[in-house]
């Protein structure tokens, strides 16, 4: 974190980078003198990170399409991260959080399938969907090779190749979803209807 901007009174006062421009005290320094001269209650500090959060193949590939997101970041340290944990963490009710999940028919026959994370997929049900006799979950150890993604941080947005998709029928009648944005910690928020546009996918009853 650096001090970027310092208001006083809510009026912008000057600019501060990580060292002040016009000697070698740190601005952090600069800051906490003025603090001590001005009434410390009518000093605003805003602080604003200059990191920028690394784009994924999702998050790129909806910018190409001009497709309007918002990415939103939650904690990863205390390793829970299990789809209604990180619903709680996001602040978004879990019909609106979905999970994306892989599965298999065979050598080369992938499907993937969205839904709410609160909700079990009915393979039997997907199979017939997809066309198949049967279908099965993708072992995890394969989930990297075959969509680019690692569990956790899978986004039904810019796997490898453009694999079967569909979006249980939840979804369209929401204003919006939040789905893995392709890495573990950050999940992204977008309409369902845009979602489908992007994965070519397909609303239908998946649970």
């Amino acid at each position: 974190m650096e001090i970027n901007v310092l208001h006083i009174n809510k009026t912008p006062f000057f600019t501060l980078e990580k060292w002040c421009p016009f000697s070698f005290v740190p601005a952090t320094l600069i800051l906490k003198i003025l603090q001590n001269y001005y009434d410390i209650m009518k000093v605003e500090v805003i602080l604003m990170s200059k990191q920028k959060i690394q784009k994924t193949n999702a998050v790129r590939l909806l910018d190409q399409q001009k497709i309007q997101y918002d990415l939103i970041e939650y904690t990863i340290e205390d390793n829970q991260l299990d789809g209604v944990t990180v619903a709680e963490k996001v602040g978004h009710p879990v019909t609106h959080v979905f999970k994306t999940l892989v599965t298999t028919a065979g050598k080369g026959k992938i499907f993937v399938f969205v839904i709410p994370v609160a909700e079990e997929l009915n393979l039997k049900a997907c199979a017939k969907i997809a066309g198949e006799k049967k279908i099965e979950m993708l072992h995890v150890k394969e989930l990297l090779a075959t969509t680019g993604y690692i569990r956790g941080g899978c986004s039904p947005v810019g796997m490898k190749k453009q694999y079967p998709t569909f979006i249980d029928e939840s979804a369209e009648s929401l204003e919006y979803i939040l789905v893995s944005a392709g890495k573990i910690g950050m999940q992204m928020k977008l309409k369902p209807k845009e979602l489908i546009q992007v994965t070519r996918g397909t609303f239908a009853k998946l649970t």
